[in-house]
């Protein structure tokens, strides 16, 4: 089958960065880390395990910044993950076939990934994290079965949704009601990072939520804080005027362009009726601002207007990742802000009960109270997907959110 293969190579990784000084077609193109290659089809890694037929894959900012080479090679996060790759892991599936020890589940069957490789896949006696339902937090994520990976796509036994077939446990599988929509499921993952840092880091009654990012992750948590605290105060940055319009369509009161960065202040803290402190030199301080911040951008650039425009003893949660930088951070302790990282999502406590966080999505929008599928802006077929990436590089021009690869059901 042909796949999207991603190969750890210092030539490939050399020469690419090389000419995408010249031109950032460079990253998809011919001495780029990442090909479309023919590979076998995966073989099961236990018996508990089942094989899936992909039929639609999101691409996540995570896969985005590693084909465009958005990292340092210092990172220690490079210490559980597995070459080569086959990335995607935004999957809605059918059941191909089923290990002889695999539970719940039936050829023919639609269902959305759970993409974390925690205990449980690796055949592995649950953790303490695993036990609790935190399976992001899981302390295995390089023994059992299976090569070091956090979640599908970044292990080279458990490929992802850039080809037509990829390997799952069978907890890795939810079962899709037939009135969900293949559109509407394959938001299950990225509405699930957005759940778990607005339920880590609520917003005060009545309080000002402000969204940073207007992309997958920060659309969607406008969607979410709307739906689940529909009397706080929800303000957004945008980068491209077709987030923010989908950000005042998703419930914002406001979506401000994100730059420039001193004017952002300003409307901020004139929103928020905070003082605008002017510094000798550099950006404006508000005394007062918005009470939570949820930045999906992770840059040190938003991460500085963040804690500028924050209130004391605010809160910040970060689901962004990007490369470090430095900024100038003082009034993160002199505000006593909680800067909190929020990575992914496992079982979430919400209105008393405690249930995983697909789960709580599947049931949102089955009840007709959550629908963000305006969202997804662009379907590609594996064979494009150089265009593709392209539109996620240049999404000013495109119009580009979630960009999905959509394969033939006879594929």
């Amino acid at each position: 089958m042909q796949a999207l293969v991603f190969e750890h190579s210092m030539p490939r990784l050399a020469a690419t960065r090389l000419l995408a000084a010249l031109s950032p077609r460079a990253f998809i193109g011919p001495t780029a880390p990442m090909q479309l290659r023919e590979i076998p089809t995966p073989s099961l890694p236990a018996e508990d395990w089942v094989l899936l037929r992909t039929r639609l894959c999101g691409i996540c900012g995570s896969d985005t910044k590693q084909v465009f080479l958005n990292g340092a090679l210092d990172n220690p996060m490079t210490s559980l993950i597995s070459f080569p790759q086959v990335l995607g892991h935004e999957v809605v599936a059918t059941v191909e076939e089923v290990g002889p020890a695999a539970q719940g589940l039936a050829p023919g069957q639609r269902v959305v990934l759970n993409p974390w490789l925690s205990c449980a896949p690796r055949g592995l006696p649950p953790c303490t994290w695993c036990r609790s339902g935190d399976f992001a937090q899981c302390t295995s994520f390089t023994r059992g079965v299976i090569e070091p990976g956090i979640h599908t796509g970044n292990s080279s036994r458990a490929g992802g949704g850039f080809a037509p077939l990829l390997p799952a446990h069978d907890s890795m599988c939810f079962p899709l009601p037939d009135e969900v929509s293949d559109e509407a499921a394959v938001l299950a993952d990225p509405f699930s990072v957005s759940f778990h840092s607005v339920l880590q880091c609520p917003p005060p009654r009545g309080g000002t939520a402000l969204v940073y990012g207007c992309g997958t992750l920060g659309l969607l948590a406008v969607a979410i804080l709307r739906l689940l605290h529909p009397d706080v105060r929800v303000l957004a940055v945008a980068r491209y005027p077709h987030q923010a319009d989908l950000a005042v369509k998703l419930g914002a009161e406001r979506a401000l362009p994100h730059r420039p960065t001193r004017a952002l202040i300003e409307s901020l803290g004139e929103l928020c009726g905070a003082e605008r402190l002017r510094p000798w030199r550099g950006l404006p301080m508000l005394n007062g601002g918005v009470d939570v911040i949820y930045d999906t951008v992770g840059l040190p650039e938003t991460l500085e207007v963040g804690v500028r425009v924050t209130r004391s003893r605010g809160r910040i949660s970060v689901t962004g990742v990007e490369a470090p930088k430095r900024f100038e951070w003082t009034p993160l302790y002199f505000k006593e802000i909680a800067l909190v990282g929020s990575n992914a999502f496992g079982h979430e406590t919400w209105d008393g009960r405690r249930q995983h966080a697909m789960e709580w999505y599947l049931e949102l929008i089955g009840s007709g109270d959550l629908d963000a599928t305006a969202i997804l802006t662009h379907r590609f077929t594996l064979a494009d997907w150089r265009d593709a990436f392209l539109a996620l590089h240049d999404q000013g021009r495109s119009g580009a959110v979630k960009v999905l690869f959509a394969y033939p059901p006879s594929a």
